[in-house]
C-alpha cells in the first residue's frame, strides 16, 4: 500500500482530513483558560540535572536498538548500526526569541559537541519546539544529512546546511540510508509555520525508520485520525512507536493527541512497544506537566500496552520488555 502525497491549495498544504488548527478565532477562549489555569503546568521543583554517559556510545546496543531521550521530541536513535537525531532543540526556549516563550524545564543532558557521529538528522516540521535555529546552526558545520518535510529545506540552507545534504520529502516518499536502512515519511494531522503569515506553507510529517532488523515509527506531532491504521497496514508492525502525549487541550483536539488518542494510535499502528514523547520539557498546554505520563500509565495497564519510558539523557536499549523508569515521580509536588 502506497500512501498518497500531501495536497496543496495555493501555497498551503492540507491536512489528510478536515482539521481545526486552533487559529485566531480560538485565541480569546485559550487566553481565558490560561488566566484561570491552576494546574502545575510548570514544575514547582527544578527537574534534573540529567546527564548522558557518552562512553556508552562506543559499544553498539546488543539489541540493535537504543534510544536516548533528550526531552520533548529530541531523540538520539541508534538502530541497526545507524544513528539519527530527531527534532533537535538545545536552546533555552522554544521561541523566536530567547528572552520570552516556553522555557526548558531542564538543560539538555548532552552538549551538542559531545554527540556521537550521526548518520542523519530528521526534522518533522518547522515549529519552534521541534526546529531550533541555534541548534541547526551549531550542527550545520558537521556535514550531517538532513531528512525533512517539503519546504523546510529553505531554513536549513539559510542556517548553513549544504543543499546536497538536504532531502525534502513528501508523504509516502522513501530515502535510502546506506544499504539496509530506509526512512519513509507518512501523514500527520497538524500544521506548520514560524510566523503569522506563513502558516502551512511547509509540510509536517511522521517518519518510518526501517533497518535490517528493526522497524520504528517517529510520530512527531499529530492529532488523531484514521490514517494511523493505514500507516500500520502499509508499514507496520513496529517494534517501537514514539508518540506525542503532551500539549493537548480542549480547544485544540485536532492537532495534538494526548495520552488516550496516542494509545489508540499505537494500537492502530500495530505497535509492539510505545514510547511517550512531547511531554515533560516545555509548558505548552494547561495540564500539569506530569499528567500525560500518569494517564498513559493507567491506559497502558488497561489496554495491555508495553511501554518504554526512559529517564532523560540515559541511553536505554529497547528489548521489548516493559520499561517505566519513573524518573518523574520525585519531582511531583
Amino acid at each position: 500500500m502506497q500512501l498518497k502525497g500531501a495536497k496543496k491549495i495555493g501555497r498551503k498544504f492540507q491536512n489528510p482530513i478536515p482539521t481545526d488548527e486552533a487559529g485566531f478565532d480560538k485565541m480569546p477562549a485559550i487566553i481565558m483558560e490560561y488566566i484561570k489555569n491552576k494546574a502545575e503546568s510548570t514544575p514547582l521543583k527544578p527537574l534534573g540535572p540529567f546527564s548522558t554517559d557518552t562512553a556508552i556510545y562506543q559499544t553498539p546496543p546488543a539489541s540493535g536498538l537504543r534510544i536516548t531521550w533528550m526531552g520533548h521530541s529530541s531523540l538520539l536513535i541508534e538502530i541497526d548500526g545507524k544513528r539519527f537525531l530527531t527534532d533537535p532543540v538545545w536552546s533555552q526556549r522554544a521561541s523566536f526569541v530567547q528572552w520570552a516563550g516556553p522555557k526548558r524545564f531542564f538543560k539538555a543532558p548532552l552538549a551538542l559537541n559531545d554527540l556521537p557521529k550521526l548518520d542523519g538528522i530528521i526534522i518533522s516540521h518547522d515549529h519552534y519546539d521541534h526546529f531550533d535555529e541555534a541548534t541547526i546552526r551549531a550542527l550545520a558545520p558537521k556535514n550531517i544529512p538532513f531528512y525533512t518535510s517539503l519546504g523546510v529545506g529553505q531554513y536549513l540552507k539559510k542556517w548553513g546546511v549544504a543543499a546536497n545534504l538536504i532531502t525534502e520529502m513528501d508523504w509516502g516518499d522513501t530515502a535510502q540510508v546506506g544499504t539496509d536502512l530506509t526512512i519513509t515519511t507518512t501523514p500527520t494531522r497538524h500544521f506548520s509555520g514560524r510566523g503569522i503569515v506563513n502558516r502551512n506553507e511547509t509540510l509536517w510529517s511522521a517518519f518510518v525508520i526501517k533497518g535490517h532488523t528493526h522497524n520504528i515509527f517517529f510520530g512527531a506531532d499529530s492529532g488523531w485520525f484514521n490514517g494511523f491504521a493505514d500507516i500500520g497496514e502499509a508499514y507496520g508492525p513496529f517494534d517501537l512507536t514514539m508518540l506525542e502525549i503532551g500539549a493537548y487541550g480542549k480547544n485544540w483536539p485536532d492537532i495534538h493527541m494526548g495520552p488516550l488518542s496516542a494509545a489508540n494510535a499505537h494500537i492502530a499502528l500495530k505497535g509492539k512497544q510505545m514510547m511517550p514523547i512531547h511531554w515533560g520539557l516545555f509548558n505548552l498546554a494547561l495540564h500539569a506537566w506530569y499528567e500525560p505520563i500518569e494517564i498513559l500509565l493507567e491506559l497502558a495497564t488497561k489496554e495491555n500496552i508495553t511501554l518504554f519510558a526512559p529517564e532523560p539523557g540515559k541511553p536505554t536499549e529497547v528489548t521489548g520488555a516493559d520499561y517505566k523508569s519513573g524518573w518523574w515521580e520525585k519531582y511531583k509536588s
